[in-house]
């Protein structure tokens, strides 16, 4: 087979090809200097009043019989963490881990999974439909840095992240999508690549991501294990070691309607190993100069339902985590939990926009001005009457 019937057949299937499907080119930018910035999106509503228990409330107990039964970590004399986040307590103590109460997006009363996910990657709110929007909130962000080029930002797993979705160059990478070759066949394909414009370029950036991230081996030379969450913080955090300064990832499975003592055990550990590897991974210097923004559509209902679960409501809960976070507090104004103090009467009312907050460690770790991030980030978001955004960062 001759070089150009190769690339012909290699153009034809694209749509399936590792080296095409799993890598966006993108770009690096000095004007983002060495703060680093990881979004995980929350998908399925995590229910922040069980993830962080107001159990100084007097009602919380009569509201959740069930749910409160489980047992929790006192964070203060009011709050409590679940017992499955009791690997971040250090974090806690340390002041590398802080959250945000009663925070939601814009969106309001319908509570579709979908369209809270896609609200909250747009970043608009609802007087713009996240459809009008062909790009999410972190790549408009890199749109307003001049000179964006490789490897500034990362979309990490197996989800679309929407979130960085948009004409700024980003990367994609999924941890069970790789190229294995033998050095024999990278030797041919780099060959038979090397000098077309049209795949050259894309073919070598490939391999160079496979030879990046083998299999790290200890001092006896065995490959280390990783739960996949771990392998995809693990490649999150060697990219923020190089030349990256912001990544995004997703984490499901927090849609807990029924039996959720038990079922928010598991994206509760994902959630803990991934800050837990990211710290891990990430120098001391990296790590100082991190914030972890973990984020989700919309909370749950404050009392729990008939299957020992809780449905979709409105207000919720935001997980920060960083050497650059201002932690060992909850930031947030309470609004209660009695009745006349709820959204609707049965959600937990919102008292900030979550955008503000996002929009806060922008502005701190950037120097963006509010314009710049209430018209071109967060479209239609008021930073002097959104509530929260100051204070997160050290």
């Amino acid at each position: 087979m001759d070089r150009r019937r190769f690339l012909k057949g290699l153009a034809c299937s694209a749509a399936a090809h590792p080296l095409l499907t799993t890598v966006t080119l993108a770009g690096s930018s000095p004007a983002l200097g060495e703060n680093r910035l990881v979004v995980i999106i929350l998908r399925g509503a995590m229910d922040g009043l069980d993830v962080v228990q107001p159990r100084g409330e007097a009602v919380f107990a009569a509201l959740r019989p069930g749910l409160s039964a489980a047992p929790a970590l006192p964070l203060d004399d009011f709050f409590h963490l679940h017992a499955g986040l009791g690997g971040l307590l250090p974090l806690w103590r340390a002041g590398e881990l802080a959250f945000v109460h009663a925070t939601s997006t814009p969106y309001r009363d319908k509570r579709s999974h979908f369209d809270g996910q896609d609200m909250l990657e747009a970043g608009t709110g609802m007087d713009v439909a996240p459809a009008a929007l062909r790009d999410g909130w972190l790549n408009r962000m890199l749109q307003a840095v001049p000179g964006t080029a490789a490897e500034t930002a990362y979309a990490v797993g197996r989800d679309e992240m929407k979130v960085l979705m948009g004409p700024a160059p980003v990367r994609e990478w999924a941890p069970d999508q790789g190229l294995p070759l033998s050095a024999q066949g990278r030797r041919l394909l780099e060959r038979i690549c090397h000098d077309d414009p049209l795949f050259g370029a894309a073919v070598a950036d490939a391999l160079d991501l496979t030879q990046r991230d083998a299999p790290r081996r200890d001092a006896a030379g065995t490959a280390e294990t990783a739960t996949p969450v771990e392998a995809v913080a693990d490649f999150a955090a060697a990219r923020l070691m190089e030349d990256a300064r912001i990544a995004a990832f997703s984490l499901n499975g927090w849609d807990t309607h029924r039996g959720q003592n038990e079922a928010l055990g598991r994206p509760l550990k994902a959630l803990e190993q991934a800050i837990l590897r990211l710290k891990l991974r990430l120098s001391p210097e990296v790590w100082a100069r991190t914030a972890v923004l973990a984020m989700t559509e919309f909370g749950r209902t404050v009392a729990e339902n008939g299957s020992r679960g809780t449905d979709h409501g409105t207000g919720g809960a935001m997980v920060a985590a960083g050497g650059a976070i201002r932690g060992g507090r909850v930031f947030g104004r309470w609004p209660g939990l009695d009745e006349a103090a709820l959204y609707d009467r049965r959600d937990l009312m919102p008292t900030s926009d979550v955008r503000a907050w996002a929009a806060g460690v922008m502005r701190g770790f950037y120097g963006f001005g509010d314009a710049t991030l209430e018209d071109a980030v967060f479209p239609g978001l008021d930073l002097g009457g959104a509530g929260g955004g100051a204070g997160l960062l050290l």
